[in-house]
């Protein structure tokens, strides 16, 4: 079969395009050897608008310290592969193949979303390829996203929320935090970024009830603009002056911040400022505006 015939064949196992629940893929996974558990240490990002443009910063800064990144993140732009981008580029047509005709085995026609056996695909292919990190981003919501089945991540991070799929996230702003806010884990590292005032407090409940350290923005990190060609990022008490980042657009230089501060949070990457400066200009994201 084609990736193009599996792809056809797994929209059609569930009536639904979207049934958030986590037990149909974990039934899958205990079939499958559990993949998940046997994945590298994993940054997961939630949000509303910019999770894919601060994964596309984080990954440049983290490959240009000479850290093998793996990344997860949805939809594709022209095809499927996209989705998979292992340490040494995007998954091959016929690795991709071989994971799909292994997890077409495994479910058979069970009733099984989309999102949901293509993710395992995604988690197969990654336990099978050496890595430092997996960079996960969250499809829909968060707290039954299908990426929610890891247990422990070395990072989360929150991209900046706002009202999205009500019909299955909830019609306020605050319902819809307590989804995204699904990934916070019990003593993980929290990177929270702007955020509408009533976002941020649902956001920090969460995080202080799983007893996890937050690194806000504002408080913890900030940014402005200095010219055309610069701006500045505050962390903590370091400041750091950086050329504008190759994705065009003042909420890239957000995002970029973001990405800053998750990778300067989770110390364990020792980056430096020059990582950070050849990152932000070497990224590559297509088809952002």
């Amino acid at each position: 079969m084609t990736i193009e015939s599996f792809i056809n064949k797994f929209s059609k196992l569930h009536p639904k395009s979207i049934d958030l629940s986590l037990t149909r893929i974990r039934k899958l996974l205990k079939k499958m050897g559990d993949p998940q558990n046997k994945l590298p240490s994993i940054i997961h990002v939630a949000g509303t608008n910019g999770k894919g443009s601060t994964i596309s910063f984080i990954r440049s800064i983290l490959e240009c310290a000479g850290i093998k990144v793996q990344a997860y993140t949805s939809p594709h732009l022209i095809k499927f592969n996209e989705r998979i981008r292992l340490a040494n580029g995007i998954i091959s047509d016929e690795f991709l193949i071989e994971i799909f005709e292994e997890c077409n085995y495994y479910n058979g026609n069970d009733p099984i979303t989309f999102f949901e056996i293509t993710t395992v695909a995604a988690f197969l292919a990654f336990s099978r390829n050496e890595a430092d990190i997996l960079l996960l981003e969250v499809g829909l919501g968060g707290r039954y996203d299908t990426t929610n089945v890891v247990k422990n991540p070395i990072l989360t991070s929150i991209t900046p929320i706002s009202i999205d799929h009500v019909d299955f996230l909830g019609e306020s702003i605050e319902e819809i935090a307590y989804q995204k806010g699904g990934i916070i884990k019990k003593n993980v590292p929290l990177v929270i970024g702007p955020q509408d005032k009533r976002s941020l407090k649902v956001l920090k409940k969460i995080a202080y009830e799983a007893n996890s350290p937050t690194t806000e923005f504002s408080r913890d990190w900030k940014y402005k603009i200095l010219d055309n060609h610069y701006f500045e990022i505050q962390y903590l008490e370091e400041k750091m002056k950086l050329p504008k980042p190759g994705l065009l657009g003042k909420h890239q230089i957000s995002n970029a911040s973001q990405a800053i501060a998750c990778c300067l949070t989770q110390n364990k990457f020792k980056i430096s400022e020059s990582n950070i400066s050849k990152g932000l200009q070497q990224v590559y994201w297509p088809g952002r505006l």
